[in-house]
């Protein structure tokens, strides 16, 4: 976004931008749970698989009809390439292989760090200067993080594998926002989504067959129905909401996303998933919440054109 346009959005939120923001929080917030119950009947990597190849179709389809403009130049499509691995591939692979031992409310916090993460490689990546509140945000978030693991997730050794899969999913995605706002300015976000969508279930296929070649799916009501989920509204109408609130409201605004996505995936968690909330999590949220609302606060304070401190949903 130029300097011009980003100049000329208002502070004020909208009715309609209120109801989008509130929509891509439900949706996002809900597919926590959705990943753990696909993944009680399909093997991961073939359930991510399957979301993202159809999800990459429909919105390449769209692209088309629409005569978006496709990548050009080697440079571009080697970029596209590199975060259809770093942004899909692995970082989705590790989600769902990790929700078949790690709740869905659990997940979604430690991967709510996500925003602090991108703070700390966007200097070293983008040579660019970082608040010092937002670095010491991630130093309280990072304490807070281990006491959840020393908690809730030493008591087994999958438990302990399958929150540091979240945890090494979230620092892959961190690295790939920071690539992509060097690498992804002049090519189109519904084109470079799709095409990433696309590239990346194609790895996740190869690994499904290397890996799950002797697992079965059970293609039952719940495994279907959230998987749909997952692909029509998780990944297509959410990038679809996402982009326009990305042209029509501030990045600090858009950020506070990372705010409440956890808090819907802890309600959504606890109350269809049935899921334990122990007090140590309702203590970790709150810390790494407050964290990430003051590093977005600190971006704020300095009206940042730059959105480096924003998170993306790669669920």
């Amino acid at each position: 976004m130029s300097g011009t346009a980003q100049a000329s959005l208002s502070t004020a939120i909208t009715r309609r931008q209120a109801v989008s923001y509130a929509v891509l929080c439900l949706i996002w917030g809900s597919t926590w749970l959705a990943i753990q119950e696909v993944v009680r009947y399909v093997p991961p990597f073939q359930a991510s698989g399957i979301r993202f190849l159809i999800a990459g179709i429909i919105l390449l389809g769209l692209a088309a009809l629409q005569r978006r403009q496709w990548p050009r130049g080697k440079r571009q499509w080697n970029a596209i390439v590199v975060l259809s691995f770093t942004m899909i591939t692995i970082p989705y692979g590790l989600l769902f292989w990790a929700e078949q031992y790690v709740a869905s409310s659990l997940a979604a916090i430690l991967y709510a760090a996500s925003p602090l993460a991108v703070s700390v490689l966007t200097p070293i990546l983008m040579h660019e200067k970082v608040p010092r509140r937002a670095l010491l945000a991630m130093l309280i978030a990072f304490g807070g993080i281990v006491a959840l693991f020393y908690q809730e997730l030493s008591r087994t050794r999958s438990e302990f594998l399958g929150g540091a899969g979240v945890l090494l999913a979230m620092a892959i995605t961190a690295w790939s926002v920071v690539y992509a706002k060097k690498r992804l300015h002049h090519i189109d976000a519904v084109v470079a989504t799709g095409l990433q969508l696309l590239v990346g279930s194609v790895a996740l296929w190869c690994g499904a067959w290397v890996f799950e070649r002797h697992s079965r799916a059970d293609w039952n009501v719940v495994s279907l129905s959230n998987l749909m989920f997952l692909t029509l509204i998780g990944s297509c109408v959410a990038f679809v909401v996402y982009y326009w609130l990305l042209k029509t409201m501030r990045p600090y605004q858009i950020s506070t996303i990372s705010l409440v996505v956890p808090v819907v995936a802890v309600l959504v968690g606890a109350g269809l998933g049935h899921e334990r909330v122990p007090w140590i999590m309702v203590v970790v949220i709150v810390v790494v919440l407050a964290s990430v609302g003051s590093a977005l606060r600190a971006e704020a304070i300095e009206q940042r054109e730059v959105d480096i401190l924003m998170l993306r949903d790669n669920t």
